[in-house]
């Protein structure tokens, strides 16, 4: 697994860089200028555009990783995966405050929250069977099968 070393030296890299990423899909990215000396120096906030929706892909590729693949192992098994479920979780917020903007939105959060919108009836286990058992017992001659057969 190849990675960019720069983001993830430090948990504050990491999570800078992931903060950035929220701050850039809202449509607002702080330019870096740089000042007489030299030094580096972020511009205050513009809003450049209306932004984009939060996803993993462009997530991913905010930060550096060269696939979504490069992305999933490092939040498996890196030195900073915390950080990285945490965007995950970030973005999937982000996904989910939209859900109520639709009546099926709703339906697919709460069905992902565990409701189910068929009727079931639960019997007890324990419940007696209500079925009725019907029986035919011959108590006689049985009906002839055709007027020949009819005895006067």
């Amino acid at each position: 697994m190849k990675t960019n070393p720069y983001f993830l030296k430090t948990a504050g890299v990491l999570t800078k860089r992931i903060d950035r990423y929220f701050i850039y899909i809202d449509g607002k990215y702080p330019p870096e200028q740089k000042t007489a000396a030299g030094k580096k120096r972020i511009a205050r906030e513009q809003k450049l555009w209306d932004g984009e929706p939060a996803t993993i892909a462009g997530l991913a590729l905010f930060l550096g990783f060269t696939s979504k693949q490069e992305f999933e192992a490092y939040e498996d098994t890196g030195k900073h995966a915390h950080i990285l479920k945490r965007a995950r979780l970030r973005v999937e917020a982000a996904y989910e405050a939209r859900l109520y903007q639709t009546p099926t939105g709703v339906i697919f959060a709460l069905k992902t929250m565990g409701w189910n919108d068929k009727h079931t009836v639960n019997k007890p286990a324990a419940q007696t069977d209500n079925t009725l058992k019907v029986e035919i017992i011959n108590s006689g001659p049985l009906p002839a099968g055709s007027e020949k057969e009819v005895i006067f």
